[in-house]
């Protein structure tokens, strides 16, 4: 410690930078620039990496507490783990987001008195893109749903259940386009 202080006393000392030809204190102006430069723009990345972070976290809890929603009404998946049915914790998450934080897909565990699994989904967010969705809760549609959960028991009871928690939703209805024309091809065309 002492020879820092000894170091830093003789890099700062008047009668280097006398004793040098002028060029030094203009260095040290460059080189005490480029640290501000620098811790800027470290600075800058760490808050959007946080930022970053806390915008996942949100999107994580806004989703999981959704499809925490239709698993605790779903009567196939209390028969299978009972209830009360708890999320695990969200470091054993998986979060995927694209289309700009549009669409997500996301796995995280969950646990009830008879057994435990996973819940996996596939959402959409409702809503316009704008800066106030960063502050504000998103409306997320769950578009796909299903859990994977494992009940323990004896050696001829354990059970691997697959439930489809949005079977119940009705497909729309097929209809058809009476407003295409179908093309020519450019073979017909030519012959």
């Amino acid at each position: 410690m002492l020879a820092r202080r000894l170091v830093s006393f003789f890099k700062s000392s008047p009668s280097s930078k006398v004793s040098s030809t002028g060029n030094s204190v203009n260095e040290e102006k460059s080189k005490s620039f480029s640290g501000k430069a620098v811790s800027f723009v470290l600075i800058t990345v760490t808050g959007g990496v946080a930022l970053s972070a806390l915008d996942d976290v949100a999107i994580y809890h806004g989703c999981s507490s959704k499809a925490m929603e239709k698993a605790s009404k779903n009567q196939a998946i209390i028969d299978a783990i009972g209830e009360p049915i708890k999320k695990g914790p969200w470091y054993n998450a998986f979060l995927a987001v694209a289309h700009k934080r549009q669409s997500v897909s996301c796995t995280f565990p969950v646990s009830g008195p008879q057994g435990n699994g996973v819940l996996q989904f596939k959402a959409v967010r409702n809503g316009d893109d704008n800066w106030s969705n960063y502050f504000l809760p998103r409306d997320w549609e769950i578009l796909i749903m299903e859990a994977l959960l494992h009940v323990p028991g004896n050696e001829e009871k354990q059970q691997t259940l697959r439930i489809s928690l949005l079977e119940n939703v009705a497909a729309p209805a097929c209809i058809a386009c009476t407003e295409c024309k179908p093309q020519q091809s450019e073979n017909q065309e030519k012959k």
